[in-house]
């Protein structure tokens, strides 16, 4: 999920891949901040070569901004977890849009119950962790995706959180790249091997 700073108040613009230049309403509610377009531009260079036909979870999804534009750059299937449900009915009428139906699964709820479920689908080798700030969500969601095996081995997993938040991750990630913008710090960490 994201505060609202995106250039075009109200949308999403897709920044590469083949919905480039798209734009997607979003919903204007409390708590959603899409990713800054700066930022993600960072975050999908760095993942450029690590996206095509890849299994995707967005936990914290808001307008389904990082999904949505991993689903553009090649990934196979994308896994949304949303808690409001006005901005997960935008983002079907979004996916909808872009006739990209059959590569997304909507989970509305709160995504840390959603995260203790089992996961029946593949693990995931792509996992985006951009929560509401100020609601120390990210150190349960990290310790949730290793207990309950949804990562995949050499899984990459992006966290997005307020600057010098703490963050703990277990010690076979390994930090690959990380960048502070404005308020936010990004973090891109690679599992090195399968959990245990």
């Amino acid at each position: 999920m994201a505060r609202k700073n995106t250039a075009a108040q109200g949308h999403i613009r897709m920044i590469g891949g083949q919905w480039r230049g798209r734009k997607l309403p979003v919903t204007d509610a409390e708590g959603l901040r899409p990713t800054i377009d700066r930022l993600r531009e960072t975050l999908f260079n760095w993942l450029q070569f690590e996206l095509p036909q890849t299994q995707v979870l967005d936990v914290f999804a808001g307008t389904g901004s990082l999904g949505l534009e991993a689903l553009s750059r090649g990934a196979a299937q994308a896994t949304f977890f949303e808690q409001n449900r006005q901005a997960c009915q935008q983002l079907r009428t979004n996916l909808t849009t872009l006739r990209a139906e059959q590569s997304a699964q909507i989970h509305q709820g709160n995504a840390l119950q959603l995260l203790t479920l089992p996961n029946m689908q593949k693990p995931m080798q792509v996992v985006f962790l951009d929560p509401p700030f100020q609601q120390n969500l990210v150190n349960p969601a990290i310790e949730l995706l290793e207990q309950h095996q949804w990562l995949a081995p050499d899984a990459w997993v992006y966290i997005e959180t307020e600057h010098k938040a703490p963050v703990h991750v277990p010690a076979h990630w390994q930090l690959y790249r990380e960048k502070t913008m404005g308020q936010s710090a990004a973090l891109l960490y690679r599992v090195v091997k399968a959990p245990s």
